[in-house]
């Protein structure tokens, strides 16, 4: 049910001040910035082949990026895997002991149904499911 990696998230504590790495230094053009409201987070997308990159710049203190950056400091965040069935992309982590984050996928960045399993069942790293919303 998976189809491809679809991006990599990226914690930065400003998009403003790292976008000049991703542009200048790698040459990298922003595609789509936009505020997620529901995860207190604002977004600049970049394409990278069919991977994109996911900058991630807290909105508020109590988001669960602000709280990385104050545990982990900048880096990577997460990685996204498009699927073609959502529910059942969960269904079946479920049914092999991942730790569902989000029992329901909710409305992400880009237009994305989005839901996340629990690094401590993912030897470590945040995993993000992602399908377009129809």
């Amino acid at each position: 049910m998976i189809t491809r990696i679809d991006h990599l998230g990226i914690a930065v504590r400003s998009i403003d001040e790292a976008l000049p790495h991703y542009q200048e230094v790698l040459g990298l053009s922003c595609s789509k910035r936009e505020e997620v409201p529901s995860q207190q987070v604002r977004t600049a997308f970049f394409d990278c082949g069919e991977v994109h990159l996911e900058l991630l710049e807290p909105t508020s203190p109590e988001s669960p990026i602000a709280k990385f950056l104050d545990t982990h400091g900048p880096g990577i965040h997460h990685i996204a895997f498009a699927t073609d069935d959502i529910t059942g992309q969960l269904d079946q982590a479920r049914s092999h002991g991942a730790r569902l984050i989000h029992e329901i996928p909710f409305e992400g960045a880009a237009g994305k149904r989005v839901a996340f399993l629990h690094p401590k069942s993912t030897f470590g790293v945040l995993t993000e499911f992602c399908q377009p919303m129809d």
